[in-house]
């Protein structure tokens, strides 16, 4: 028998669990994830970090909008801060005197520091491969497992239903409902909320309308011990300006990326031996020690728009269609405003107020923008 919903949401990864959170508590929702666990693919492989000087301006506003979310959050959530010290190091290197410039114009909050001070925070950095330092003392890290299982709670209290092991298989629209046929059984809402992540311009063709233009990027990592007697316990993340690498404290050794968005196919993603290799080169020159071994590496997707902005609304030809895709890098420290803004497009037609006094708009996020 067809079960039916207000509003399914396809995806069970951040975005999907936090936006079934904010609305669960004003209708009947449904969460249909494909994967035998909520969050297996982007979610549960991000070492995600709070920065506010992250992204375009869309995406800085969504973050500022997310932090006291983070810091405080709603009991259901979980009752404590999600956020915890950590401080970005930004490294120009040579070539990059130029880049390092740009960002020190436009960021809020980052200073330039000393070279010395610099190799103060990361005693290991070798100062002759680094032409100037900057710090954002303010950067965090994020509690990932804690913010995305609080929004299942969450959504769960307020009686959302989560199936696992359910792969749309076909949908299309009866009159005024959506169904939606799937490997758990069919489902049926006059509201579908594509959050499909990496997925969601197949759910959107499936569903018949036009693909956003997402391109799925193949992010790669792995883990590596320092040298033996060095605590990195706390170091702040390291990045260089020009997004080659960036390294970061995690659970007493070093997690190094080489900062890769390789474009993909929707797909489980492992890490590409030869980026990683690059990035651990480039790790290399900048640092005094030798990488000996890889612990450890994996891969995750991070989905891009072509104007690197989140889709968020309803689709102007597929009536009860509503895009929430297209979070990149940044899906993580976004998540808490995205969730409010998408929450309130369906349920009220309307920019949450909080947003709108940050001078946000919502043609910066919405699919019309991309003339599809």
């Amino acid at each position: 028998m067809t079960q039916d919903f207000d509003i399914l949401v396809i995806g069970a990864g951040m975005a999907g669990a936090s936006i079934a959170a904010a609305l669960a508590p004003h209708a009947r929702v449904a969460i249909l994830e494909m994967e035998d666990r909520p969050g297996y693919h982007t979610t549960g492989r991000s070492a995600a970090t709070f920065i506010e000087n992250y992204g375009n301006a869309t995406i800085r506003k969504l973050t500022r909008a997310s932090r006291a979310f983070l810091e405080d959050p709603p009991g259901e959530i979980t009752g404590a801060s999600l956020l915890s010290p950590l401080g970005l190091l930004y490294l120009a290197h040579q070539g990059q005197e130029a880049a390092f410039e740009d960002l020190l114009r436009d960021a809020a909050g980052l200073e330039e520091i000393a070279l010395t001070e610099a190799v103060g925070h990361v005693p290991l950095l070798d100062p002759s491969a680094i032409r100037r330092a900057a710090l954002e003392a303010d950067a965090m890290g994020i509690d990932v497992d804690r913010l995305h299982t609080g929004y299942l709670r969450a959504a769960k209290a307020c009686g959302a239903a989560l199936h696992c092991r359910a792969t749309v298989e076909a949908l299309h629209r009866d009159g005024r409902n959506w169904r939606l046929e799937t490997t758990a059984g069919p489902f049926a809402a006059p509201v579908v909320v594509n959050a499909a992540g990496a997925w969601a311009d197949q759910v959107a063709e499936a569903a018949g309308a036009a693909p956003a233009g997402l391109t799925p990027m193949r992010r790669s990592a792995a883990i590596i011990p320092p040298p033996e007697g060095v605590d990195v316990s706390g170091w702040p993340v390291v990045a260089d300006v020009g997004e080659t690498y960036y390294f970061l404290p995690m659970g007493g050794k070093l997690m190094v990326s080489p900062s890769d968005e390789t474009p993909v196919e929707p797909h489980d993603a492992y890490a590409d031996d030869l980026d990683l290799a690059e990035g651990i080169d480039r790790f290399q020159q900048a640092v005094t020690f030798e990488v000996r071994r890889v612990e450890h590496s994996w891969a995750g997707l991070r989905t891009f728009a072509p104007d690197r902005r989140p889709v968020i609304g309803f689709d102007p030809q597929c009536e009860g269609f509503f895009w929430f895709a297209g979070q990149g890098g940044y899906g993580i420290q976004i998540a808490p405003a995205m969730a409010t803004l998408g929450a309130s497009l369906i349920l009220e037609g309307a920019l949450p107020a909080d947003l709108s006094a940050r001078g946000f708009e919502v043609l910066e996020v919405d699919p019309r923008r991309l003339n599809r």
